[in-house]
């Protein structure tokens, strides 16, 4: 077999789907793992959705996430332009539709808007279709070369017999077969010229040599129109791979509504690049081993795209958030605190060792904004119940812990050293004087100066952090609020 070659492209018309970016990883990964090219085309000949700017999201994207492209707009390799109205000025896309008229798979058609609104339509997967009664077909040579001479709008269109079946073969469905009678005589050149996604999609890719044609099962409905063209132009017809959908919690669609739906969504919301590849991959693709967490370069090795399901892909954002935190708790330290620092600033004004608090989390987040929660305590000390002083399992009341504050105070104001190991051993001298177990001691005074149940760090690691000053004063007030609310 010839040199695998896959392709991405998209249409420029705002940030890269979540489907579409597992679209291009999946066309990444077959071209890799083969030792194949993975090729950008630019498809921007539909005008009325393009939008400024797009075009760099999707460089930027593919930049990003690792996916280098071995050939597009700014890397030729011999087949360009990359860009399909750059294409369409070579007038490649009219040249072929014509020679298509000339075999009888293709017609002119100059049915106007009254006319075509006129005809009946179909429903098919809940869309109203028009299907086209063939009226132009019947035109003779003399009346269509008449019309062009005047200068009367036109569109192309395929001719599809009504009668016998056309059969395509997809890598997981297996062979498709439908009736011709159930396909429309798709518009392949427009009436402003420009050629249509489908019919511009099958010129490209024959002629950019594509061997790999990876696209959403959306798009299985017209793979019998483009099985068509390819045979009736009498070219080899690539190898099919329709991708499953991706859906929300609720099997539904996942749409630009979910808040989590675009690339640039997610790592707004804190989530890494390198997970966020990882559990694309793994949306509708399983390795032979069950195993969840991948580099790039371990995904080519792995990947056989025999092993993409049919099945619905639920993009379960949960999932997502834990392996995130896997990713988080291998990260190189350096590196997560300079990702970490901003999130930490936004909550923690006070001038206390960043570092140190950035070391806390690390373990215990799964995205970047979960820090606010886990650290907002070293700014100021919240509101609290004092039932918080109660702990079964290390038995303490808040009676116990106003005694237990009280007696390890003067210790705290006469240390000097504050560093964690160093309050740790008075922590411990004090509790193997006093007889009691650890957690008696650790935990009274570890919600005086955090005020929370749950915390990124122990008592002593905490009060480290806050230095001697602050962490003898929050003891006060603790003492105070508990004086105050213990009945008499």
């Amino acid at each position: 077999m010839s040199k695998v070659r896959t392709r991405y492209a998209p249409s420029p018309t705002g940030r890269m789907h979540v489907g579409n970016l597992r679209s291009a990883l999946y066309e990444f990964l077959i071209a890799k793992h083969a030792g194949g090219d993975f090729m950008l085309r630019i498809e921007d000949t539909d005008q009325e959705r393009f939008v400024e700017g797009a075009t760099e999201i999707i460089y930027r994207t593919l930049e990003e996430t690792g996916l280098k492209h071995d050939e597009g707009p700014d890397k030729d390799g011999g087949v360009g332009p990359y860009v399909q109205s750059e294409r369409m000025k070579t007038g490649i896309y009219m040249k072929y539709a014509q020679e298509l008229v000339e075999k009888g798979e293709a017609y002119y058609c100059f049915c106007d808007k009254e006319r075509l609104e006129s005809l009946k339509t179909e429903v098919i997967e809940g869309k109203e279709i028009m299907m086209y009664d063939k009226h132009c077909l019947h035109l003779s040579k003399e009346e269509v070369e008449a019309n062009l001479a005047e200068g009367k709008p036109f569109v192309i269109r395929q001719n599809i017999p009504n009668e016998g079946t056309t059969t395509f073969h997809d890598e997981l469905y297996g062979d498709i077969t439908v009736d011709n009678a159930e396909l429309d005589d798709m518009i392949l050149i427009k009436s402003d010229g420009y050629p249509t996604y489908n019919f511009a999609n099958v010129v490209d890719d024959h002629t950019m040599n594509i061997t790999h044609v990876v696209r959403g099962n959306e798009y299985l409905s017209s793979s019998p129109k483009y099985q068509r063209l390819y045979d009736a132009f009498g070219w080899e017809s690539p190898v099919y791979i329709h991708l499953p959908l991706i859906t929300d919690e609720n099997h539904k669609k996942l749409s630009k509504r979910s808040g989590h739906a675009s690339f640039e969504d997610l790592i707004e919301q804190g989530f890494l690049t390198k997970a966020v590849v990882n559990y694309i991959a793994l949306l509708g693709w399983s390795p032979e081993d069950n195993r969840e967490i991948f580099s790039l370069d371990e995904l080519i090795q792995e990947f056989d795209y025999h092993r993409i399901s049919k099945s619905p892909a639920v993009f379960d954002i949960v999932k997502l958030k834990w392996m995130n935190g896997e990713y988080l708790k291998a990260m190189d330290f350096d590196e997560f605190y300079e990702m970490a620092e901003p999130y930490i600033k936004k909550t923690v004004t006070k001038d206390y060792d960043l570092k140190k608090i950035a070391q806390m989390v690390k373990t215990r987040i799964e995205i970047f904004p979960d820090i606010a929660d886990h650290v907002d305590f070293f700014e100021a000390v919240p509101e609290y119940d004092i039932s918080m002083y109660a702990h079964k399992k290390m038995k303490t009341t808040p009676e116990s812990s106003l005694e237990v504050l009280k007696e390890l105070l003067p210790r705290f104001e006469a240390q000097e050293d504050y560093s964690n190991d160093a309050l740790y051993e008075v922590l411990c001298k004090y509790v193997e004087e006093k007889g009691c177990k650890n957690g008696y001691a650790m935990w009274p005074v570890r919600t005086a100066v955090s005020g929370k149940q749950m915390t990124p760090g122990g008592a002593t690691e905490i009060m480290e952090v806050l230095g001697k000053e602050e962490s003898v004063a929050r003891l006060k007030v603790a003492i105070a609020k508990l004086e105050a609310e213990i009945p008499a």
